[in-house]
C-alpha cells in the first residue's frame, strides 16, 4: 500500500481496495476444460474402454492373424472305386503335409462340405477321372482345389515346362497387423470422441446440470469446445499406447513422424468430437443418444476399412465411402505410419475431417439445448 493510500485510511476515508481481477476471453474455456479432465478421474470405466480395451482388441486380433504357416486344407474323398488310388497319389506328393485327408461316403462328405468341415470334396468317377466339388465363394475352397489338383498331377508324373522358383516375403508393413493397427487407432478415436462426449452431455442433461449452467455467464461455445478438446489429451495417450504395442509386440515399423501422427489424431479427435456434439445436442435420454450414435457409426464400422480394405465394395459407392470421416482418418494414418507420406500430400483427407468436424460443431452450437 502506498503512502497516499495509508494516509487516506488514517483520515477515515474509504479504504483502498484492489481492483477486481479481469479474466481473459478464454479463461472460462480453460476452466471448463480443466473441470472436464478432473471429471474423468471419477469415471474409472473410461480408462478401460478408452485405453485397455483397444489394446486387448489389437493384441487378440494380432495373435489370431499373426504370420504363421498356412492351415492344412481339409479334403474329403468319396469312398468307392478309385478312392484309394486318389488318396495314394496325394500321400506320395511332396506337399502331402498340406492336406488333411479323409475317406468318407458320399452323403457324409457332401454334408461336411456344406457345413464348412471340408474345403474340398474329391469324387472319383470310377474310370480313373476325378471330379472336384468346391465353393468359388470360399477362398480356402478355391485354394484347396488348386493345391490338390497340382499335387495330384505332379504325383501322377506331370512335368512342368517352365522352371519356377518360390520366394516367400513377409516384411513389416505388409502384414495384416500393420494394416489393422492404424484402423484400430481411427476406430478408437471415433468411439471415444462420440461416446465420450455424447454420453457425458446427455448424462449432464438428465441430471439437470446443464439447466444450472443457463444462469451463469458461461458461453455456450466455450462449453461445447471444452468438451470437444478434452479428447485431445486422451488422444495422445491412445495413440501412444497402441503404437507402442504394435512396435514392441508385433515389431511394427512406423515410417512417418510422430508429430504428423499426433496432428492427424488431433484432427480426427476434433472431427468426431464435433459429430458427437451434434448427435447429442438435443437427445434427452441415454437410450436415444445410443441409438443415434450407433446409426452414425455403424456405416463407418462397415465401410471405412477398419478390419478389411474398403476396395472390396463396388466402385459405384467408393466416392461415398471416401467421403466418410473415418475413411479419411484411417487412410491418412496408414499413409503416414506405413509409408511416411507428408502431411501436405494428405490435404484432401484433412479437408474431409475438417469439414465434418467444423460443420457439425456449428450445427451443434445452433441446435444445442440446455434442457
Amino acid at each position: 500500500m502506498s503512502v497516499a493510500q495509508q494516509t487516506s485510511v488514517a483520515e477515515g476515508k474509504v479504504p483502498w481496495k484492489q481492483p477486481p481481477r479481469r479474466n481473459g476471453r478464454w479463461a472460462g474455456y480453460f476452466h471448463l476444460l480443466t473441470a472436464r479432465m478432473l471429471e474423468l478421474k471419477r469415471e474409472p470405466e473410461v480408462v478401460f474402454w478408452v485405453f485397455v480395451f483397444p489394446l486387448l482388441l489389437a493384441l487378440g486380433l494380432g495373435i489370431a492373424f499373426r504370420n504363421k504357416p498356412g492351415d492344412a486344407s481339409s479334403v474329403a474323398i468319396v469312398a468307392g472305386a478309385g478312392a484309394q488310388d486318389a488318396e495314394a497319389l496325394l500321400q506320395r506328393s511332396p506337399r502331402h503335409a498340406s492336406f488333411k485327408i479323409e475317406v468318407r461316403d458320399g452323403e457324409a462328405a457332401r454334408k461336411g462340405f456344406r457345413l464348412g468341415k471340408y474345403d474340398l470334396v474329391i469324387e472319383p468317377d470310377g474310370g480313373g477321372g476325378l471330379r472336384y466339388r468346391y465353393d468359388p465363394g470360399r477362398p480356402e475352397s478355391v485354394l484347396a482345389r488348386a493345391e490338390v489338383d497340382d499335387a495330384l498331377q505332379t504325383a501322377a508324373g506331370r512335368k512342368d515346362v517352365v522352371a519356377t522358383a518360390i520366394v516367400t516375403s513377409s516384411e513389416p508393413g505388409s502384414r495384416y497387423i500393420d494394416f489393422m493397427i492404424p484402423g484400430l487407432l481411427g476406430m478408437n478415436l471415433m468411439n471415444s470422441g462420440m461416446w465420450g462426449i455424447g454420453f457425458a452431455l446427455v448424462d449432464m442433461r438428465q441430471r439437470k446440470l446443464l439447466k444450472r449452467f443457463v444462469g451463469t455467464p458461461m458461453r455456450r461455445g466455450d462449453f461445447l469446445l471444452a468438451l470437444m478438446s478434452s479428447r485431445l489429451v486422451l488422444m495422445v495417450i491412445e495413440i501412444g499406447l497402441l503404437l507402442t504395442l504394435g512396435v514392441i509386440v508385433f515389431h511394427m515399423r512406423v515410417v512417418g513422424s510422430l508429430f504428423a501422427i499426433l496432428l492427424l489424431g488431433s484432427a480426427g479427435a476434433m472431427c468426431f468430437g464435433g459429430v458427437g456434439l451434434l448427435t447429442a445436442s438435443r437427445a434427452q435420454k441415454i437410450e436415444s443418444v445410443s441409438g443415434l450414435m450407433n446409426l452414425v457409426m455403424m456405416p463407418m464400422w462397415i465401410f471405412s476399412g477398419v478390419f478389411f480394405s474398403y476396395e472390396r465394395f463396388p466402385a459405384v459407392i467408393q466416392p461415398l465411402i471416401k467421403a466418410l470421416p473415418l475413411t479419411a482418418l484411417n487412410d491418412a494414418l496408414r499413409a503416414t505410419i506405413l509409408e511416411g507420406t507428408p502431411l501436405m500430400h494428405q490435404w484432401p483427407r484433412l479437408l474431409v475431417m475438417f469439414l465434418w468436424g467444423g460443420v457439425s460443431f456449428v450445427l451443434a452450437l445452433k441446435w444445442f439445448r440446455w434442457t
